[in-house]
């Protein structure tokens, strides 16, 4: 398993929090100090709770669960994106779709509607409309793309939402423990860490600190995922010598 290093994170800036002023009480078991009016956070806590999080995640992908990835603030877009289409998981970085959990049917069938654009490209029915129909159905799609893009593979609820700054992404972390989803989070000294399943003591604001997070939690999801790709040959393989085994019965049978 991947294991968090209190080095690397110092060097990312994970234990930089927010202004004295603007501290969640519920916080201060995680904070090392405060300089400067400044909260830095305790990064020997935030190694033992990345190692959590990370063992539990690495749980849930070999068994071929889904982790849904949530980040909309520019600094943690492009991270959180790059990450998540590593390995190959949805995630939201453009607004998020209120309801997208809790109204997960109305979000499917929107994603469908994109799915059934492409199709008509693919077989010429979008060449039988009129150009200011084209249009429109151009528009429809790029528009669908943008925000639904990133979870088109996903056919059904994720079993667990990875999310950077739970303060911003509050709907996400609502809708989610509505439906009892697990929720793991980089948590901010000016969060509530009661809301989060999975807390991650750190700066949320920095790109650097949540490459750095998002950087062992995917080589934990990836240690998960190599464990289920090898439970499933290791099984097939099983399968290939049970059915061997039964032709051998079946031969001897009918000798």
């Amino acid at each position: 398993m991947a294991k968090a290093n209190v080095k690397d994170l110092l060097e990312a800036g994970v234990h930089f929090g927010h202004m004295t002023r603007k501290w969640n009480p519920n916080m201060a078991p995680y904070i090392f100090m405060e300089k400067n009016g400044i909260h830095i956070v305790d990064l020997h806590k935030t190694a033992v709770k990345l190692d959590e999080a990370c063992v539990a995640l690495e749980k849930l992908t070999s068994a071929g669960k889904k982790v849904l990835f949530v980040a909309t603030k520019k600094q943690a877009k492009e991270v959180v994106a790059k990450h998540a289409a590593e390995l190959n998981m949805p995630y939201i970085t453009e607004r998020w779709p209120g309801g997208m959990l809790t109204n997960f049917v109305t979000i499917r069938k929107a994603v469908k509607k994109m799915n059934s654009i492409d199709k008509m490209k693919k077989d010429g029915t979008f060449e039988t409309l009129s150009k200011k129909e084209r249009l429109q159905v151009d528009r429809q799609r790029a528009n669908l793309e943008k925000n639904l893009g990133s979870i088109s593979d996903m056919v059904r609820l994720p079993s667990a939402i990875f999310v950077v700054d739970i303060m911003r992404e509050h709907i996400a972390v609502t809708e989610a423990k509505k439906l009892g989803i697990p929720v793991f989070g980089i948590v901010d000294t000016n969060s509530d860490p009661r809301k989060v399943d999975f807390v991650i003591p750190g700066n949320d604001d920095a790109s650097k600190s949540i490459d750095m997070i998002l950087n062992v939690v995917s080589d934990s999801i990836k240690e998960g995922q190599t464990q289920r790709k090898a439970d499933k040959e290791k099984s097939k393989e099983e399968g290939e010598v049970v059915s061997a085994d039964k032709d051998a019965d079946f031969d001897a049978a009918a000798e």
